[in-house]
């Protein structure tokens, strides 16, 4: 048992950067995270089953586009990685940054947690801090963690302390992120001394916010993206109701945002992707459903925002009908990440909206997005990909029409503009009225 004196050991062997930090996990809240202890001058050794991770990190190859292989290789002496358990036993921390999905229904997929429970039960943990940063409805990290415990026979805040920092990764974000030391960190912890190593440790990263426990924090995580979801499908909703008034959504938000109190700018897209604002809101719906509650304000948000790359289909088509175009239509989509400057795929609404077009017949589809890495590329094998270099007149004149659904910042859409026969503007990047631009 960890008594006061191995405690405050414990804590000087954080403060003093001595602890050996184990990420598992090494996405793209794990990669980052784990390069940010590095940079702290912790030791880190970084888990994942993903054997291509492990390979290009070992060959400072980067597979993630907010992780340049510059960083990678600057830190290679304080981060190594592996997919051999064994080696996180040697940790004073575990961090756990493993996917939570939900499946076609919304309900949550936690098969990821349970096999990193699974791995650490085949290794010592005693005398651990484990932190959890993946993102669930609230008690997750109990109900998994507490049986756990029991069966290793240890006491939480004794001899294993048990920490939650929600992860707020935003990829393609170039003004915050854990590198610039700029995002704070919510921490807690099932104990008032598991909180005060948690604490302690991202302190060295990040400024830290407490709360008062690991319930509110998985709380605060999800009550960030349901704020978020709620909006953009306000406004989404909206922008069919000002289409029909002929009124230009984004000239009204813009002016409206100009009132300095009581006002946060949410704008109109294709619809919504990434692992949060589509997931987050329905590990609470799910939760609360079990608590007899009917969130009925997240789901209808949640169904605007999913019909979106439908109501975008839906006027392609009727433009095509209009101008008599049935069948063997070329097309370029622009943006297939799901947000700006980002290689991210997961749920991005483009996907939907090529899925939609495929499915038809109607449609030869090229695209357009040089953020995308090969090996993600790798698995659109019937599309074809252009680069941005033979973006030009000759080649835009070949397709019916351009779809712009992510503004990604390294391209040049007066080009697009100039030589397209018509293009779909779904991020307002062309700001004045054209004759072959439709703000869509």
């Amino acid at each position: 048992m960890l008594k006061n004196k191995n405690l405050n050991n414990f804590k000087k062997k954080i403060f003093n950067k001595k602890a050996k930090i184990s990420i598992m996990g090494l996405g793209y809240v794990g990669l980052p995270l784990a390069l940010s202890f590095a940079k702290s001058g912790y030791y880190v050794h970084g888990y994942d089953i993903d054997n291509f991770k492990i390979q290009s990190i070992k060959k400072d190859n980067s597979y993630i586009s907010s992780v340049s292989n510059y960083y990678l290789a600057k830190y290679k002496k304080k981060f190594k990685s592996s997919s051999n358990i064994n080696h996180v036993e040697n940790s004073d921390i575990i961090i756990i940054c493993v996917p939570t999905p939900i499946n076609e229904k919304k309900l949550p997929i936690l098969s990821h947690v349970k096999d990193v429970m699974d791995k650490l039960s085949t290794i010592k943990v005693k005398d651990k801090l484990v932190i959890f940063e993946c993102t669930s409805y609230p008690g997750t990290t109990e109900e998994y963690f507490l049986p756990f415990i029991k069966k290793k026979r240890l006491i939480i805040g004794s001899n294993i302390f048990l920490g939650y920092s929600p992860e707020r990764e935003d990829p393609g974000n170039k003004k915050f992120s854990l590198e610039k030391k700029n995002i704070p960190k919510i921490v807690s912890g099932y104990t008032a001394d598991c909180l005060s190593l948690t604490r302690l440790l991202y302190s060295k990263i990040s400024n830290t916010i407490s709360v008062e426990n690991i319930k509110t924090a998985e709380f605060t995580k999800l009550l960030e993206n349901i704020y978020r979801t709620v909006n953009i499908g306000l406004i989404n909703e909206l922008k069919k109701v000002s289409d029909k008034m002929n009124i230009n959504i984004f000239d009204a938000v813009n002016a409206a945002k100009t009132k300095p109190f009581g006002y946060q700018p949410f704008y109109p897209g294709p619809g919504v992707g990434g692992h949060c604002i589509p997931v987050d809101p329905f590990f609470l719906t799910w939760k609360a459903k079990k608590l007899g509650i009917d969130t009925k304000f997240i789901k209808l948000s949640g169904q605007i925002n999913d019909q979106r790359p439908k109501l975008i289909t839906n006027k392609l088509n009727r433009y095509l009908i209009k101008n008599k175009r049935y069948k063997n239509i070329k097309c370029l989509i622009i943006g297939i990440a799901y947000k700006k400057d980002c290689d991210d795929l997961r749920l991005s609404p483009a996907l939907k909206i090529i899925d939609i077009l495929d499915k038809s017949k109607k449609y030869k589809i090229n695209i357009l997005d040089d953020e995308i890495s090969k090996k993600a590329k790798s698995n659109f094998n019937k599309f074809n990909f252009i680069s941005k270099k033979k973006i030009n007149k000759k080649n835009l004149s070949k397709y019916d029409f351009c779809l712009i659904v992510t503004d990604h910042s390294n391209v040049n859409y007066e080009i697009i503009r100039k030589y397209s026969k018509m293009v779909f503007d779904t991020r307002n990047v062309y700001k004045k009225k054209y004759r072959n631009v439709s703000l869509i």
